[in-house]
């Protein structure tokens, strides 16, 4: 068999945080042992990356963002058993090592490995397999770069799925909605009945909501500040819509639930203030669970007492302390029975030559989960 040769793929460069990302050339290394190279077919505009853009969050430079999304395996390099050339497959952006603690204990997404590739930009081995036109290497984003039409990736950040989910259905499962329903099911574990707060009603405070609706919650009390989001958040399963530019949300969520507060309440947008307000919305014994990326340094107020006197919980999730092996599947088979909200997230598509202003709109807030699709 021939080995696989290096490949020119159209791509978004980011080569200084503020800067626009810019469309261009590079070349993509064939896979070595234990990699594949993925034909991208579609790759979420996610606010993860949008932090990488803006310089909230310091990675090394240059490299290509895109963390989200699905497509086929192109090549294979040798060792590889998991997938095949053809195969459809999602990325995973914590690819993990099978073997440490964290993943024989049920938690791929803590894993070294994946850390270290997330934030030296790097594959496993330490190298990368991205060329710009000057030969000039470029880092990987989560070891998947999906803003590339072609990507090289450990055959670890790639799970096969099945041809009969949609190439844009899997790319908003891969990260939006793994991420936001895992927060509500593996993260919080609410319980039936319950009240829930979500602030923060983008691409995964959408899914928060959704996933608080799969679970029967009673009250599910959706916060933003633009009233655009009233509409999908309704639609995901939200009974009440605050505008926290508006009212104070901490004293409308205890008016609205008797003035006891949310038994779980959610932080979806990475602000140290919605981390607070998140937490001070919760009645007596309430877990506060916050999915949002902040800038590094940030740092929230809590009041400590609350944490003894009233029993509260203040957890963080990543990757909604999923198993994206196995639950990317659930959730698309959970789609596939009508339990899953997909087709209703789904607002804008663009191309690649698009992508500043796919992220200029999701700014504005005038989106609620939006596609950059591939030919």
């Amino acid at each position: 068999m021939t080995p696989p040769a290096p490949i020119i793929a159209t791509a978004a460069v980011l080569y200084e945080a503020g800067k626009p990302l810019s469309i261009e050339e590079v070349e993509v290394m064939p896979p070595g042992r234990g990699e594949v190279r993925v034909k991208m077919k579609a790759a979420g505009v996610c606010h993860s990356d949008l932090h990488v853009i803006k310089g909230d969050l310091a990675m090394p430079m240059p490299i290509i963002p895109g963390h989200e999304g699905s497509g086929v395996i192109e090549s294979i390099g040798e060792g590889v058993t998991s997938v095949k050339v053809g195969d459809h497959i999602s990325p995973i952006w914590r690819a993990s090592c099978g073997q440490c603690d964290f993943c024989m204990a049920g938690r791929p997404a803590l894993c070294d490995m994946g850390t270290r590739m997330r934030f030296e930009g790097v594959m496993p081995d330490g190298t990368m397999r991205f060329r710009n036109s000057a030969g000039t290497p470029i880092r990987h984003y989560a070891g998947v770069s999906t803003f590339s039409s072609f990507a090289t990736m450990p055959e670890a950040a790639v799970v096969k799925i099945p041809e009969t989910c949609s190439f844009e259905h899997a790319a908003l499962i891969s990260c939006g909605v793994i991420t936001g329903v895992g927060a509500v099911t593996n993260a919080a574990r609410i319980h039936p009945g319950c009240t829930i707060a979500v602030f923060g009603a983008g691409g995964i405070g959408l899914n928060i909501i959704q996933g608080a609706r799969m679970m029967s919650a009673r009250q599910i009390i959706a916060v933003d500040i633009h009233d655009t989001k009233e509409a999908h958040a309704r639609r995901m399963g939200a009974t009440h819509f605050i505008n926290s530019r508006d009212r104070d949300p901490i004293q409308a969520i205890k008016d609205l639930t008797g003035g006891r507060g949310v038994d779980f309440s959610f932080e979806a947008i990475g602000l140290p203030i919605t981390i607070e307000q998140a937490y001070d919305s919760l009645k007596k014994g309430g877990t506060c669970v916050v999915s949002g990326i902040c800038r590094a340094d940030a740092r929230a107020q809590i009041n400590v007492n609350q944490l003894v006197y009233a029993e509260k919980t203040l957890k963080g999730t990543l990757y909604g302390s999923m198993r994206p092996r196995v639950d990317l599947i659930t959730l698309m088979e959970l789609h596939q029975n009508g339990k899953l909200m997909l087709d209703e997230l789904l607002t804008h598509t663009y191309r690649l030559e698009q992508i500043n202003e796919a992220y200029e709109a999701l700014e504005r807030g005038e989106v609620a989960r939006s596609l950059i699709l591939f030919s």
